[in-house]
Order: C-alpha cells, then sequence, then structure tokens
C-alpha cells in the first residue's frame, strides 16, 4: 500500500516540504485545489525531489477543458519524470457555476466525456493518432503539428478519479487507472457501494482489480498526548460536520441511518453556528468516519480497515516528530 503526505502548497515552502516527505519514506505528495492551484507547487515540488509522486488530490476537472488540463498535466509529467498521478474531480454544481462561472451538466457524464477527450488528445501528442473526438459537451478534431508537444516518447500520465456516488465510480472503474474515494466515506460504505460499483465498471471494460488503484484515506485523529488528541478530535468533527452538508454525500449518512442529520447540519450551516454542528457529531459518527489514537494505535486500525481493499492511503499526524512519523509510515506499509 503506497503512503502519502498531504503538504503545505505555499510555493515558498513546498520544496522544503516535500524533500522532508522523501526523505521520511512517504511514495507520494499530495497537493488540493482549493485556495491554491496544484500545478505551480508541484512542480516546484518536482525540481526537489526525484521519486516521490506528485499527486493532484485533487485538481478539479471542470472548471478546465480537457485540452488545457492535457496541457497541464503533459508538462507536469515530462518535467517530473513522469512522476504525476493526476487526480482529477467534478466537484458539485453551485461550486461550478458560481466560483468558477462554467457550465454544469450531468456530471458522471460529463466526466466520461472529459476522461476520453482527454485519452484521445494523449493518444495524438503521444502515438501518433489523429484527434478527432466528438461527444455531447466536447470536440477535438485540430491539431496542427505546430500546437503538438515535442516530447512523444513518453507515458499519459496516471488518471484518478475522485468519486463517492455508484454512477461516478463506475465512471472511475470503466476509464481511469484508479480511483480517490472521499474520506467522508465509511469501510461499510465502501464494501457496499463503493466497490460492488468498481466491480461493474472493472468488468463492463474488460479490466480486473490488479489495473486499478483504489485510494482511500479516512479521516485521522492522531494525538501524541491527552491535549493533542483532544484538539485532533475537534478537528476532525468539524471536517465532519463540514461534509455531512454536502446533499451528495447524504447516501454515507443514509447507509448508517443517519439522514436527518444532514438537515439539522445545513440549517446550522447556514446560520454559521459551527460549534452546535460539531457537537451533533456523536462519537459513533465520528469512528464509523474517522480513526482516533495515538500514531500505533491509528496506524493499526488503519491497517485493519484497509487491508486487502485499499491500495493507496495518506497518512496526517501534525502533532508527531519526524521519527514517529518515519517508524508509523513503515508500520503502515507492513
Amino acid at each position: 500500500m503506497k503512503i502519502d503526505a498531504s503538504v503545505d502548497s505555499n510555493p515558498s515552502r513546498i520544496g522544503d516540504e516535500a524533500l522532508k516527505a522523501e526523505k521520511l519514506g512517504y511514495d507520494g505528495i499530495r497537493v488540493a485545489e482549493t485556495n491554491r492551484e496544484p500545478f505551480l507547487p508541484l512542480t516546484l515540488a518536482a525540481q526537489c525531489t526525484s521519486e516521490v509522486e506528485l499527486v493532484t488530490s485533487v485538481v478539479v476537472a471542470f472548471a478546465r477543458n480537457p485540452m488545457l488540463l492535457a496541457m497541464q498535466a503533459h508538462e507536469l509529467n515530462v518535467f517530473s519524470n513522469q512522476r504525476l498521478v493526476l487526480g482529477i474531480g467534478s466537484q458539485v454544481k453551485p461550486h461550478i457555476e458560481r466560483r468558477f462561472s462554467m457550465p454544469w451538466h450531468k456530471p458522471a457524464r460529463q466526466m466520461r466525456e472529459f476522461i476520453s477527450a482527454m485519452y484521445a488528445i494523449f493518444a495524438c501528442w503521444y502515438d501518433g493518432e489523429r484527434l478527432e473526438y466528438q461527444g455531447e459537451y466536447y470536440r477535438y478534431d485540430l491539431m496542427p503539428t505546430t500546437f503538438r508537444p515535442p516530447e512523444h516518447d513518453v507515458r499519459r500520465p496516471r488518471v484518478i478519479l475522485s468519486a463517492t456516488g455508484p454512477l461516478m465510480t463506475k465512471v472511475a472503474a470503466e476509464l481511469a487507472d484508479g480511483m480517490i474515494a472521499h474520506p467522508f466515506s465509511s469501510l461499510e460504505y465502501l464494501k457496499e457501494v463503493t466497490l460492488p460499483a468498481i466491480e461493474e465498471g472493472l468488468a463492463k471494460s474488460g479490466r480486473s482489480c490488479a489495473d486499478f488503484q483504489l485510494d482511500y484515506s479516512p479521516m485521522l485523529a492522531v494525538g501524541v498526548n491527552e491535549e493533542s488528541l483532544s484538539r485532533q478530535v475537534t478537528a476532525v468533527r468539524d471536517r465532519i460536520a463540514f461534509y455531512g452538508c454536502t446533499v451528495a454525500y447524504r447516501p454515507v449518512l443514509e447507509l448508517h441511518g443517519w439522514g436527518a442529520l444532514q438537515d439539522e447540519l445545513i440549517t446550522l450551516n447556514r446560520q454559521h453556528r459551527t460549534k452546535e454542528m460539531r457537537a451533533l457529531i456523536t462519537d459513533e459518527i465520528l469512528h464509523t468516519i474517522a480513526i482516533v489514537g495515538s500514531s500505533k494505535q491509528v496506524a493499526t486500525e488503519l491497517g485493519s480497515r484497509l487491508n486487502g481493499i485499499v491500495d493507496r492511503t495518506g497518512f496526517q499526524a501534525p502533532d508527531l516528530s519526524n521519527e514517529d512519523l518515519a517508524t508509523t509510515i513503515k508500520q503502515l506499509r507492513g
């Protein structure tokens, strides 16, 4: 199982952060597209490292178009000696329409086209195939030699798709090289919803689990003492409450009989009553969605939950020393 670190994406610090992660034994570093775009920070990280994989976890696909994302991914993949893992996601409708001012269609169908169009672009660049893609949302049939990247002897970046619901999960299993399960998922949701959808998608594409990488990083609260653990638990409760407001994640709550919780969270969120939102996250919910304890306890529980199911995960513990982090990474890998 590969172990990733989410690093500080500040361009002035990411080089040191990435090198530190590589020396600690992490397999990859992750940068999300939240308050920064991920490609510049990961380019700087690539310059300071030699082995660690560079993971966009995730970049918002629908804020771009397949050609633009293919160009960005190509440049970073070539520059990093093909270490890019291109994690992409759809985001949700309000963000696409109101934050990015981009069109929102049927997300699973649009994502299927988005990935297929990118593959057609990569095939044109690397395999010399004629670019001729015609879909419902995207059309590509113009690629003069002048605009084709000069590097032809590289493989396309690995593409992993962030998915929660069964429709997007099937798209991931049919087309992508892997899938990122949302941290708001539970082990039960993975087993009862995610894995069956993956199996269905893989069967449709004629592939097996050996051809597919499942990435799942549960929320973690890792403490070095009682005060540290209490602080981390509070942060995780806040995070669970935040994600619990998102309609797309309601099926996870419904599976456990907590569907009505979302209605309460949404009401409180609109009134910015974050402490009351946090108070609604019971210990049962906390320990179902997250893993809590010392570094050794969390690593043991993480391995127990993910063994035989997950190929890639993340481990974050800001209060741990570098020595304890390195030890925990070795324990997880074992």
